[in-house]
């Protein structure tokens, strides 16, 4: 999977990102090194989903899919 981010500079310094595809994925850091490292956890993050907490019935299929 691909996705676009978006890197701005901070008004007060540093950085800040936005990943578009993935609603309200946003994350900030001092550099751009520990940017790039916390926008792979922050998408980790926002594309985690906790399965036990979603009803499912009996009939229902959960798919993995990777794209």
């Amino acid at each position: 999977m691909k996705l676009k981010v978006i890197i701005h500079d901070a008004e007060e310094g540093g950085y800040w990102a936005e990943v578009p595809a993935i609603l309200g994925c946003a994350t900030q850091s001092e550099t751009f090194e520990e940017l790039l490292q916390n926008l792979y956890e922050e998408i980790e993050g926002c594309l985690s989903v906790d399965m036990a907490s979603i009803e499912t019935t009996a009939t229902d299929r959960i798919l993995e899919i990777a794209v």
